[in-house]
């Protein structure tokens, strides 16, 4: 059935987008859920993580993955698979695998293993000779703070070694990276996160929903986020449409003076 068209919202650019990016954290789903997910979001969806080492796993991984090919969302190797890969000296084993199988995007990140920025350059630089590589900056440990230094300095470092997009960490809690133990905004992080590159080269982890309202007020509807539950992935379209009470402001700007 059509979609209606009666209401004046934002505009949303269509798939294949490079801004206003939807990045869904599958943390073990079945076939049968994925589909269902699928069925009800699809269009709004973009990238699929299938978090932590559950791809390596999964015995069902093929058909998963053909489903998010057929439905035009770009699977994504998590970050954590390839770190541990990394640090047995099997990264190329495993980025090697996940060609055949079929992930078309990789996320390389140095949140739990000791690698230095030059070795993950060195990563991405080679993942991108194979995959659209996302990168991820921050540390998953909330004793491991950054300095917004630190984050500016490694956001540009990732980009230029080849990463197309940077995800900047807030965890599946959204509340470490990014975020406060509480759930709040560190804004000097986010400021320190665009400096060099703008918002729309980062993805933004915030799986909680006033972390999305909060970047949509602050970047605009087409704000790139990441780590959303499969779940929520069409209420948060609602929010980037001002269909929800959180941005109910973004309906009215659109409307005839």
């Amino acid at each position: 059935m059509p979609l209606p068209d009666f209401l004046d919202l934002p505009a949303r650019p269509t798939k294949p987008r490079t801004a206003g990016l939807t990045h869904v954290l599958d943390n073990g789903t079945s076939v049968s859920h994925a589909r269902g997910t699928l069925d009800a979001a699809a269009p709004y969806i973009d990238v699929w993580k299938l978090g932590w080492g559950t791809a390596y796993l999964d015995p069902a991984l093929p058909e998963k993955l053909g489903l998010l090919v057929r439905s035009h969302v770009s699977p994504c190797l998590g970050g954590t698979l390839l770190e541990i890969a990394w640090s047995q000296g099997k990264a190329a084993d495993c980025l090697a695998w996940a060609r055949d199988v079929g992930f078309d995007s990789v996320e390389v990140s140095r949140g739990i293993a000791s690698m230095t920025i030059e070795e993950k350059r060195e990563l991405i630089q080679v993942a991108a000779e194979s995959f659209v590589v996302l990168s991820e900056v921050g540390r998953k440990d909330p004793r491991e703070n950054l300095s917004a230094q630190q984050w500016t300095n490694e956001v540009a470092a990732d980009l230029s070694a080849g990463a197309r997009w940077v995800i900047a960490e807030g965890r599946e809690s959204g509340t470490v990276g990014l975020y406060r133990p509480d759930g709040s905004v560190r804004a000097d992080i986010v400021a320190a996160v665009v400096r060099r590159a703008g918002p729309e080269a980062v993805l933004f982890e915030a799986p909680r929903k006033e972390q999305q309202s909060w970047f949509i007020h602050e970047f605009g509807p087409d704000v790139n986020l990441a780590n959303i539950a499969m779940a929520d992935a069409l209420a948060l379209e609602t929010l980037r449409r001002g269909l929800r009470a959180d941005t109910f402001e973004l309906s009215r700007q659109w409307l005839p003076a």
